[in-house]
């Protein structure tokens, strides 16, 4: 059974197996631009957020990975009355998850300009969506907290008593048409995403969660 904690960021560095989970936390929000940028290249549809990520980019002159790392420093500020505990993972996925995205978005091959082009762009999109169901298992699983979109939602759920279902589904709904609005590429990988992304996670996390001491992780849950 995946036995995640809710530990706060001082309890998360002293809860034990730090290099390994340090290792699995950056990995994972390595691959999370990975998947970023294939759908972003592949010009078929972005992920929901990105889609809102986007449009901002259009009208700002940054980059979409400034512009990512921006919009989750905004979100974070939301936390604030909604009384969401930071950990050390939220501030990571926070800053990191931007500057990969910039990154691979500069490595990866334009798929439009490779022969066979549709297969490319499908491909991207394929490949984009199972990484990002791994590298948000990874994430989650390193037991450093949830990023900043993610804490949003349980937030809101907690504070309205609506179902997460309920509240991921009506803030995902309302960036995508603001995104699509300021001109953010929305399509049918978008769906996709949206569709498969829950039981992509549901399936990677109980193979990736690192499994904390049980005396490791109830001392530092004290001391915190």
């Amino acid at each position: 059974m995946v036995k995640l904690r809710d530990l706060g960021p001082v309890a998360q560095l002293r809860a034990g197996r730090l290099p390994r989970r340090l290792a699995q936390l950056a990995f994972g929000l390595f691959l999370f631009g990975l998947s970023i940028a294939l759908l972003i290249a592949a010009n078929l549809g972005a992920m929901p957020w990105d889609v809102l990520h986007q449009g901002l980019a259009r009208l700002l002159p940054l980059s979409l990975g400034t512009v990512m790392v921006l919009t989750g420093l905004a979100v974070l500020l939301l936390w604030v009355p909604l009384r969401e505990r930071p950990g050390v993972g939220t501030l990571a996925n926070a800053v990191l998850i931007g500057l990969f995205t910039d990154l691979w978005l500069a490595l990866l091959p334009d798929p439009a300009a490779l022969p066979g082009a549709m297969a490319w762009r499908v491909g991207y999109v394929a490949v984009g969506i199972v990484l990002n169901g791994l590298a948000t298992a990874l994430y989650i699983g390193s037991q450093f907290g949830r990023g900043p979109r993610d804490g949003l939602m349980t937030g809101l759920a907690r504070v309205t008593g609506r179902s997460l279902r309920l509240v991921r589904t009506g803030i995902e709904v309302a960036v995508v048409a603001a995104g699509y609005l300021l001109g953010g590429v929305l399509g049918w990988a978008t769906l996709a995403f949206a569709l498969l992304i829950g039981p992509l996670v549901q399936a990677f996390l109980p193979h990736v969660v690192v499994e904390l001491p049980e005396g490791a992780a109830e001392g530092a849950a004290r001391a915190a």
